[in-house]
């Protein structure tokens, strides 16, 4: 039995959900601190102009060490970005084939103000398993090790500015005519796109 480490992310990358559907229980990785640049408050989704990224603002601590704990990392709510982020969903996903059939699992996230991030993600995160759907037995971490025991760490996949090449399968893509196939977008493109086939398809991929 294959059970795994990961972060919590804000849905997450397909690459992600690959190893989550190809995994026999889950542990997430709750003692972690935050890290910029990650998907920890980023996607990427498939505008009309190419690879759109979409960010969570953060409240930055005082601390001059920059290190915060991730479950400590508030979310700055001074401005609309949840109406923000999902007009860009909108506008990026509204012709696809199963937007509509996903539409009102998903707009609640976007429509109630969220104060914690790691709160807000795990919540993402549990919409999208829903979705798929993926059952899977799921733990939190009680405290952080760096070489962690009893499961496969898989918490490389969060980094996304430093993120591996993975030889994903193409799939139904809106703008692909225009712009070609891009690969390991957020989970939200892969379901939009490809709906009841979502979880098929990503127990057929490998991330290695």
């Amino acid at each position: 039995m294959e059970k795994i480490l990961l972060h919590p992310t804000y849905f997450g990358s397909v690459a992600q959900y690959v190893a989550l559907a190809n995994a026999d229980a889950l542990v997430f990785e709750h003692e972690d601190n935050y890290q910029k640049q990650t998907y920890r408050n980023r996607m990427y989704i498939y505008g009309t102009n190419g690879k759109l990224s979409l960010s969570i603002p953060i409240k930055h601590t005082g601390d001059k060490s920059g290190h915060q704990r991730y479950k400590d990392i508030k979310i700055e709510n001074d401005f609309p970005w949840q109406s923000q982020h999902w007009k860009s969903l909108e506008t990026a996903y509204r012709t696809s084939p199963f937007f509509e059939f996903y539409e009102d699992d998903f707009y609640p996230l976007f429509s109630k103000t969220k104060n914690y991030l790691l709160d807000f993600n795990y919540e993402c995160m549990q919409v999208v398993m829903d979705c798929l759907p993926l059952d899977i037995s799921s733990t939190k971490t009680e405290s952080y090790h760096k070489t962690p025991q009893n499961s496969t760490d898989y918490r490389f996949l969060v980094e996304a500015k430093k993120e591996k090449s993975y030889s994903l399968e193409p799939y139904h893509q809106v703008f692909a005519d225009k712009h070609g196939f891009l690969a390991n977008l957020s989970i939200l493109d892969l379901l939009f796109n490809e709906g009841t086939n979502a979880l098929p398809y990503l127990e057929n991929q490998s991330i290695f």
